[in-house]
């Protein structure tokens, strides 16, 4: 799910949303462009997540949340009895991951920073849903000062670590239990097993 209000302001969020468009087994679904209106076609939606094996929440950070839209996307599509509660086991046992940039560097993200709180900390609600719905939470893959890093390398290889992790969790080589060990994971933290050879 890409949801990024702003699209028209952004460089990093639409790249990251072409590298997904451009990965084969990846279905990017832009949320803003589907649903200008807010009317989510909740079983369209559901119908998604089981398609699929991982599930990833791309975005800009706002306001400490999500975007408006994706926040009513969880809302009314992950219901009770299909996602939790009884009887709601349906995607229980996929992945989830929350790909997100923030405008402010990681320095504002942490105890005592402008922010107050780690990245990952402001992020528990997201992470606490996964948790009620049996997902297996992945630690956001993370862009820092997302602006300043559209206008130095670090966009590049953000954007190149995108690919690769999307083709890890895709051939099931990013290893769990190492990013299970990080509080976020980056371009150069990501933790994936070598393709193996012919």
């Amino acid at each position: 799910m890409f949801a990024h209000p702003g699209q028209r302001y952004s460089r990093a969020n639409i790249e990251l949303a072409k590298i997904a468009r451009q990965t084969r087994g990846v279905t990017l679904v832009d949320l803003y462009a589907e649903y200008p209106r807010f009317k989510i076609d909740v079983e369209t939606e559901q119908q998604r997540l089981l398609d699929h094996d991982v599930i990833v929440f791309q975005f800009p950070l706002f306001w400490y949340s999500t975007p408006a839209l994706l926040k009513e996307w969880q809302d009314l599509v992950l219901e009770y009895g299909f996602a939790y509660g009884e009887g709601g086991v349906m995607i229980a046992g996929k992945l989830f991951v929350p790909v997100v940039t923030t405008g402010g560097p990681e320095e504002f993200y942490q105890v005592g920073g402008r922010n107050n709180y780690p990245l990952r900390d402001l992020l528990t609600p997201i992470e606490q849903t996964a948790n009620l719905c049996g997902l297996r939470f992945v630690p956001p893959y993370t862009l820092y000062a997302a602006l300043k890093a559209a206008g130095d390398d670090g966009l590049a290889e953000h954007i190149e670590g995108y690919g690769r992790f999307l083709k890890a969790l895709r051939d099931d080589r990013l290893d769990l239990d190492a990013a299970a060990e990080l509080s976020v994971l980056t371009a150069h933290t990501l933790p994936i097993a070598e393709e193996a050879q012919p």
